[in-house]
């Protein structure tokens, strides 16, 4: 096997009968290459010879990778094409942010002032009457209070200026709990 080409990788691997006849016509075709004179053949080896030569193993199919090979630079060229132009895309929209952030404040506003002027004029105003809502029940309010109170209670203060702030307001929602009237917010 040392003089032997390396086995063939087959996308349909084909059966011994079949390796042994190509292995057979191959020898056959470099016995008959190296000597000018062919050896003489039976009616039978000729039956077989032309039989394998019919069902010979079908070469391998190239991978869709290897078959393509010359679309790969092209397609990792047009992605780094369409990747620069986004960033720098971005670039220009963040450039374009600093540039507003940096102008004056008169400016802002009468670049933002201009055009609701315009759009003012162009829709009349439609004012939507304010819905009276019915007020809630006492006891669903301390409900909600108590709610809110064992929120508070949940959350761990991150410094002392926190913890004051938590522990006022759960002072005011105990104030609420037990008073004998809520007031209306």
């Amino acid at each position: 096997m040392s003089g032997e080409e390396p086995p063939k990788l087959y996308a349909n691997k084909p059966k011994k009968a079949q390796v042994k006849q190509f292995q057979e016509q191959h020898k056959v075709m470099s016995a008959s290459s190296s000597s000018s004179p062919a050896p003489p053949a039976s009616s039978n080896t000729a039956a077989t010879s032309s039989s394998s030569s019919s069902s010979l193993p079908q070469p391998p199919k190239e991978s869709f990778a290897r078959r393509y090979k010359f679309l790969w630079p092209m397609l990792l060229t047009v992605n780094l094409a369409v990747g620069a132009y986004l960033f720098m895309r971005t670039k220009k929209q963040d450039e374009q942010v600093t540039e507003e952030e940096a102008a004056p404040d008169s400016a802002k506003t009468a670049k933002i002032a201009a055009p609701v002027v315009e759009e003012s004029f162009a829709k009349p105003a439609i004012v939507e009457p304010v819905k009276v809502r019915e007020p809630i029940p006492v006891d669903q309010q301390r409900e909600l209070f108590k709610w809110i109170l064992e929120e508070k209670r949940k959350i761990k203060p991150k410094d002392r200026e926190e913890k004051k702030r938590i522990d006022e307001e759960k002072a005011i929602l105990k104030e609420f709990i037990r008073a004998k009237s809520i007031p209306n917010l």
